[in-house]
């Protein structure tokens, strides 16, 4: 699956690689930064082709521009600075949108899905039970509320407070969005059970 065969690192390793590049990126290095990037953009864009479709990359690449300017003012570890970058990107996929004069859409997941370098949990692997494809058209039928949770949640791999912080909701509201939009792509899925934090779902799908 190309680069979805590698090793999935999300989780506290993935964070504590990504927060010591972030370090060394503010002090200049160049490189670390390059790091930085690679750890983040496949599930920056997953979250964006969520949003916005095939104008991902471009919304991405003027995400990174505002990333590079404003990275001293950043503070935090790797797990903040995940939250903080797709702050930043949904900003700016919505004033995309604003210009387009059209709403967030939950679509263009095919390839993100394959690619992120994430931690195994019960509810990334729900999505890749089934084809990509079908990952899409579900996630696509959610409202939006419940897609851009579960985007958050599966695809850029928020905890439900930093969730709650990007779409500047309280940490209930996200919680319930990622719960309903969790259970109901369980649900066609296969059967299994969906925690009250939405953090974990799906039973044995075997």
């Amino acid at each position: 699956m190309g680069q979805g065969a590698e090793p999935r690192r999300r989780g506290k390793a993935f964070d504590e690689e990504l927060g010591a590049a972030v370090a060394r990126a503010q002090e200049g290095d160049e490189g670390a930064f390059e790091v930085a990037y690679r750890l983040v953009q496949p599930g920056m864009l997953g979250y964006l082709r969520g949003l916005v479709g095939d104008e991902a990359e471009d919304v991405a690449a003027e995400a990174w521009l505002e990333i590079a300017r404003d990275l001293g003012r950043f503070r935090g570890d790797g797990a903040g600075f995940r939250g903080w970058t797709a702050t930043i990107a949904r900003h700016r996929a919505l004033d995309h949108l604003r210009r387009l004069k059209v709403r967030p859409r939950a679509s263009g997941l095919e390839q993100d899905l394959l690619e992120l370098p994430d931690g195994r949990d019960t509810s990334a692997e729900a999505l890749e039970s089934i084809s990509t494809g079908a990952a899409l058209e579900l996630i696509a039928g959610l409202p939006r509320d419940q897609a851009e949770a579960v985007l958050l949640r599966v695809v850029v791999g928020l905890d439900g407070p930093s969730t709650a912080r990007v779409l500047g909701k309280r940490p209930g509201a996200v919680r319930t969005a990622a719960y309903r939009g969790l259970k109901r792509l369980a649900e066609q899925v296969g059967p299994g059970r969906v925690t009250d934090d939405g953090s974990r779902t799906l039973g044995e799908t075997r």
